[in-house]
Order: C-alpha cells, then structure tokens, then sequence
C-alpha cells in the first residue's frame, strides 16, 4: 500500500500550494479532503498546478463539520502517515459579520479531525496548521514566540486559539502525535481576489484607489510578515519528521508595511499607487495594525525561509497577470 498524507482543505489557496509542495519532494499520495467552498475554486487549482498527478492525488468530498464517515476511516486506517490539517475559515472580515461559520469550522472542525486521526493505526503526525493572529497586536519591537499568551483580537484568531488548545487536549489525553504551526500573511499564485496582492494587483491595473490600513494619525501603516505559501509548506515539511509532539513552531517571513508593499507591487507592474491611509481599528476594532512572530525556534533546528520577498512578489505578479482567470 502506497503512503498517504490527507491535506484538509486541499482545494483551497494554502492547501493547493502544499499538494504541489508534497507531490514535488516526496512519494505520498495525497488525500484531499475539501468540501469546495468559494475560497477553493472548485478543483480548478488543484488542476492547474504544473505537478499534478491523477494517480498520486484522491479527492474526498468531506465537510469537516461533520464527522468523518466509516467507511473513510476504514479506506484511510492503515496506510495514512500523516494529517495537514489546512481546512479554515479564515477572512477577518467575514469573522467579525459573522462568527458562526468560525466556529463551526475551525473549533467542531478541528475537533473532527482530532477525533479522525485517534481512529488511524499508523499516524505519524497531526499538523494544524494555526496563525500568527492569535496573539494579537505586536507593538513595535515584539515578535511572539511560540508560547507566548493568546490575545485575540477578532473571532476568527479566536477559533483558531481554540483549535490550537484542542489539539494540545489531544495530544495530552489520547497521546496523539500534534504539532502546531503558525504562518503569517501568505501569498502565492492562484490567490483569491479578495487578498491584499490580487487585490492591489487589479487595483493598481486599473489605477483604482488602494485602502492602506493604517493607524489613527493615518501615518503609519500597518505591518505584516509576508511569505510564500512554498516556503511555509517546506517548512511544514521540514518538521515531518523532526517534530516533537505537543510543541509550536513559529514559520516567518520578512516584515513589510501594507504601504511599502503596495509600493512595491505598483513598481513590479510599472504604474503609479494611487491609496488612501484609513484607520480601520477605531472604526472595525479587530483589524490589528501590527502582527510578529519570532522565527527563532525553526532556524535554530536548521530551516528558515528564503530573503526574497521582491524576487517571490514579481514571480507571482508576473505569473497572476499572465493567468488573469485567478484575478476574477
């Protein structure tokens, strides 16, 4: 029997880059489990991506809501070697109009799939795959590391706080082999429109004014740690198999202000930013102006992404303009 790694929300922007990432750099098979919401396009990414094998990639209609079915156990139980549990609601936005559907997924989700993976004979490793939100605002010069205290600030940070505590439940109870980790604003090829990139990418194309959450002076921009969804599915890689279970890891980019970035992506693309600085957190309190982590813990171990941010942004600009489908 063939290896396999089930990658929740396989279909989705995150998730596709990690099905690529695996098919790339190992031999599992790859069982998707997605229920094709918006946020996944259907199977269109996972079709589009340059390694994909029909032979190596199962797809499994499964709502994670819901307890996973028998006879998917019974399918998955000997041979399933690890879990990327990618699957999220995850737009700060749609958290703060409503949180149910926060909570529904990523606490009663998490908790299926924990539920899921104690039923599996040979289950190396559970990752869940967590935020860098769920500490809540950095002020300058603090970067969180891995068990530092929660503040979250929005609903969505919030849930995913829970389903980090629910995991270490579950790896304190059952001895069920977690390991949490944190990202930060991720970027790639086949983005959904609604994200800072594509978003300012079409703007920019149709010199529209860009919104820079900013602070209340609107001085001061917010700041984030940008990376590309290959790097933080290498890193996730990279701790398969030197993971200890129970623990956190902290996958970093480089830190860059929401301006300099739309800076930047106006000059990859040659026209002129037009924007306008609002302060979003007065008005919408949940939108945080700065996030950090500290990236210690991974580079210590021996991994820590690439210094290229501009290099990844043209590439996936580049990519994005060429392949206009995914900016609409």
């Amino acid at each position: 029997m063939s290896k396999k790694i089930v990658v929740t929300g396989g279909c989705g922007f995150v998730g596709h880059h990690f099905v690529e990432h695996i098919l790339k750099n190992t031999d599992y098979d790859v069982i998707i489990f997605d229920k094709l919401t918006y946020a996944s396009s259907g199977l269109d990414r996972i079709k589009d991506i340059n390694v994909f094998d029909s032979n190596r990639v199962f797809f499994y209609s499964v709502d994670i809501k819901e307890p996973i079915s028998e006879g998917i156990i019974k399918e998955l139980y000997n041979d399933t070697e690890y879990i990327l549990h990618i699957a999220a609601e995850s737009h700060v936005d749609r958290s703060i109009e409503d949180p149910v559907p926060f909570i529904m997924s990523n606490v009663l989700g998490t908790h299926n799939m924990l539920w899921f993976a104690r039923k599996l004979n040979n289950l190396k490793g559970f990752n869940y795959f967590s935020t860098d939100e769920v500490f809540g605002p950095a002020p300058t010069g603090v970067y969180y590391k891995e068990w530092d205290r929660y503040n979250s600030g929005n609903p969505y940070a919030a849930t995913k706080a829970s389903g980090e505590e629910l995991c270490l439940a579950y790896e304190n109870t059952y001895k069920l082999p977690v390991f949490i980790t944190r990202s930060m604003n991720i970027f790639g090829e086949r983005q959904h429109p609604e994200k800072f990139i594509p978003l300012c990418i079409n703007k920019i194309n149709n010199s529209e004014t860009i919104t820079i959450h900013s602070d209340k002076t609107k001085m001061i921009s917010g700041t984030r740690h940008w990376i590309h969804s290959r790097n933080v599915a290498d890193g996730v890689l990279f701790l398969l198999d030197k993971f200890e279970s129970g623990e956190k890891y902290n996958i970093v980019g480089e830190e860059i202000s929401n301006l300099e970035l739309a800076l930047m992506i106006a000059d990859i693309i040659g026209k002129e930013l037009k924007y306008e600085m609002v302060d979003f957190h007065s008005s919408r309190p949940g939108h945080d102006l700065r996030y950090s982590m500290d990236g210690g813990k991974m580079k210590q171990m021996g991994w820590e992404p690439p210094k290229d941010i501009y290099e990844s942004l043209k590439k996936t600009i580049e990519w994005t303009i060429e392949n206009k489908k995914w900016l609409k």
